[in-house]
């Protein structure tokens, strides 16, 4: 009879792929605004969700842009006409 004690084989490690993480959706909840246009801006920032973190700036850059261009808009209207001066001189 055989007395001997198998030896344990050796434990593997599973495979490491040091490249760069997929991407994955942040899923940060965007709340509507009610303005359409806003809107469409902000939900634009779910495209980052799909792109590497190296292509998230174009995205952030675009979405910046658009709602600036929302706020100028805003300066640019026309808006209620202000109070009219004082006439009123006493002397």
């Amino acid at each position: 009879m055989n007395d001997a004690v198998p030896e344990p084989e050796p434990e593997q490690a599973p495979p490491q792929d040091d490249g760069p993480a997929a991407p994955a959706p942040l899923d940060v909840p965007r709340t509507p605004t009610g303005h359409p246009g806003i809107d469409a801006r902000v939900a634009r920032l779910a495209d980052a969700d799909h792109l590497a973190t190296d292509g998230h700036a174009e995205v952030y850059e675009d979405v910046h842009r658009g709602l600036r261009d929302a706020l100028t808009a805003l300066d640019a209207r026309p808006g209620p006409p202000g109070p009219s001066p004082a006439h009123e001189h006493r002397s």
